[in-house]
């Protein structure tokens, strides 16, 4: 495992960023990690880093403890929140300043600038830059050490559309590469489209949601069959046809544009045998699809739908965190 948690907390007086998480994070690929606002995604990367100390628990980085991050720090790359460059230097200028610093040869620049894909504009100063090429800029600079694991947080932050699909394509390329890339985002469907690997988090005592990968996740979301017939008299016969089939149809509300389509509660694997269902009964299809729930559906329904029930449940955790306390106590 390239990250190892047990018990790892974090508080800040009375408010708990990162409560007894325990969690292994496998080795290569894109791992993503989600949360809410508030739910510990920056801290758990800080104490990964060494950046700041847990409060209790323990955690091993590439096998070592995050109690000696110097241990570790050479084969860990890291870009928090957005990168600083001094904005007249050229992107070439800030690297080696960089890697002189960390007793790095200036060759290395070179590998990392064509990493990135600054080749040709790494003597431009930073200042000119859109965010996008900054952000490739921080990255490289993550790179500079030739790291296993790379921490990345919000690296598509305020990008535009071209500028995070091109970080998607520098990530899923490291990660080819054989390298560890731990992003945090609030982008699901970025996380959704990249990531091979997902842990969700959320703030209070139950504080881990999910730690697996995608796939299996995307595969617990329900696969209802939506079927339209090409005719909208049909609509009643299919109903009926598909009901004395033993099939559970579901009725949309009336007066909608869906009244014509019906939405049948059946996995997606048995979207033939719907077909075969309805041509048995003279009726032919127009539509018919099978649609899956987004990670970002599944992601609300596990952690709340809106700010208020987030606010409530968020109360409701820091009163039971208070009560355990006293009962320690």
């Amino acid at each position: 495992m390239v990250v190892t948690t047990i018990g790892l907390t974090r508080r800040f007086g009375s408010l708990t960023a990162v409560d007894d998480l325990t969690l292994d994070l496998p080795t290569g690929g894109v791992v993503g990690l989600v949360g809410p606002n508030g739910s510990g995604k920056s801290t758990l990367i800080r104490m990964l880093l060494g950046l700041i100390k847990p409060t209790s628990g323990e955690a091993e980085i590439l096998g070592r403890s995050i109690a000696t991050p110097q241990a570790y720090a050479a084969s860990v790359g890291a870009l928090v929140e957005g990168p600083a460059f001094v904005p007249s230097l050229s992107a070439r200028a800030n690297l080696i300043s960089l890697a002189r610093l960390r007793g790095l040869p200036a060759s290395r620049v070179d590998e990392v600038v064509s990493i990135v894909g600054l080749a040709g504009r790494d003597r431009e100063p930073v200042k000119r830059f859109s965010l996008g090429m900054k952000q490739r800029l921080g990255i490289a600079a993550a790179l500079l050490p030739d790291p296993e694991l790379l921490l990345l947080d919000e690296p598509t932050n305020g990008l535009d559309p071209a500028g995070i699909l091109e970080i998607r394509h520098l990530l899923q390329s490291l990660a080819r590469s054989g390298r560890t890339v731990v992003v945090s985002s609030h982008l699901l469907s970025e996380i959704e489209s990249i990531c091979t690997f997902l842990v969700i988090i959320r703030f209070g005592v139950l504080m881990l949601m999910y730690a697996g990968p995608m796939a299996d996740l995307l595969a617990l979301a329900p696969t209802p069959v939506h079927v339209r017939p090409e005719f909208d008299s049909d609509h009643g016969r299919l109903r009926q046809a598909l009901t004395d089939a033993g099939w559970s149809v579901v009725t949309p509300d009336a007066g909608t544009e869906a009244t014509v389509t019906l939405t049948i509660a059946a996995p997606g694997e048995q979207a033939a045998q719907i077909n075969r269902d309805s041509l048995a009964a003279g009726v032919t299809l127009a539509e018919l699809t099978v649609s899956r729930d987004s990670l970002e559906s599944i992601f609300l329904e596990m952690t709340g739908n809106d700010d208020g029930e987030l606010a409530g449940a968020r109360a409701a955790s820091a009163s039971a965190a208070a009560t355990a306390a006293a009962v320690r106590s």
